[in-house]
């Protein structure tokens, strides 16, 4: 017998009789994450809860009949002539592979949501359509970290034909950028990790909407902290008053939603502090929202209450 037929007969005899210790266990259960969007409402906008009126989820991959849908997520809305309009991640399966596309729904009556079409659509990931108007006009913001880059569309024809105009940002993996304008400036709240972990804010303003867009010297704003850098939705302006809405991150992407007041802002200086509510949307523990929330748009509505869309995870385990 040869010495490399005998070592291999010498290593089949033991791995015979090897202990079940060492038998290696098997696999962990495959998780399916479905994202799914509802409407909540409030007094405040650090306190948002289900409406009795409303059955969430009011829109799920199931209501996207012109695309095979596995989910949809960061949903954005804005009025325009008594309507309502959503805008929101539709991720699918594509010839290319998975990708998200920008959908769109409508609603008279804030509680009842229609779905339309994707309106929007690149060869590269779009998500968070963080829309807005300015100057008659409107303007989405989609997030595309793949190209790196902030890039602004603007509505040729409201609200369904969408052209690119300018990229505002360039240089990093931005994440979830929200724009907001704030005493006679513009500012864009961004995350920046290039591997994904979600702990790096950024912070960018501008005197114009097209730029010249300048790093504020206080920026990275937060590094190492996946609790609070990305962003989760619209930072809402009211008075004097910005509150902004950060991701937590951690001990897994999409866990809850956390706020925070902007107590200063200039061209030189940053501070905030955290809502002593926090956090203002977390898991309920059953049904579309049971393991985790992570976006948030909220709006103050005529009545003097706040209404708010977001969206919500289940997560299934599947069969190996």
């Amino acid at each position: 017998m040869t010495s490399t037929v005998h070592t291999w007969l010498k290593r089949a005899i033991k791995g015979l009789f090897l202990p079940k210790t060492n038998v290696p266990s098997a696999p962990a259960a495959r998780e399916q994450h479905e994202w799914s969007i509802g409407i909540y409402v409030g007094e405040l906008p650090f306190n948002f809860r289900p409406s009795e009126n409303i059955n969430n989820p009011v829109l799920t991959h199931e209501d996207t009949l012109d695309v095979p849908a596995v989910y949809v997520a960061d949903p954005f809305m804005i009025k325009a002539n008594h309507t309502w309009y959503m805008f929101f991640e539709v991720y699918r399966q594509t010839q290319k592979g998975m990708k998200g596309e920008i959908g769109l729904a409508i609603s008279e009556d804030e509680m009842k949501w229609t779905y339309q079409q994707v309106v929007l659509a690149e060869t590269f990931h779009l998500s968070y359509p963080y829309v807005f108007k300015w100057m008659d006009d409107y303007y989405m913001i989609p997030e595309s970290h793949q190209v790196q880059s902030v890039r602004l569309y603007k509505a040729l024809q409201f609200p369904i034909q969408w052209a690119f105009v300018a990229t505002l940002l360039n240089g990093h993996a931005f994440s979830d950028s929200s724009i907001f304008r704030f005493n006679g400036k513009w500012w864009i709240l961004t995350e920046t990790s290039p591997n994904g972990r979600c702990e790096t804010l950024r912070l960018y303003y501008a005197d114009d909407l097209m730029g010249f867009w300048i790093e504020h010297p206080k920026s990275p704003l937060i590094e190492g902290n996946p609790h609070i850098a990305r962003p989760a939705g619209r930072v809402v302006v009211l008075n004097d008053k910005v509150i902004r809405y950060a991701q937590d991150c951690y001990p897994v992407y999409g866990t809850q939603v956390r706020a925070f007041e902007i107590t200063e802002l200039t061209p030189t200086s940053y501070s905030e502090q955290e809502s002593s509510e926090n956090p203002v949307l977390t898991a309920s523990g059953t049904g579309w929202n049971a393991s985790g929330m992570h976006h948030i748009d909220p709006h103050l509505i005529d009545d003097g209450q706040w209404m708010a869309c977001v969206d919500g995870r289940l997560t299934r385990k599947l069969p190996v």
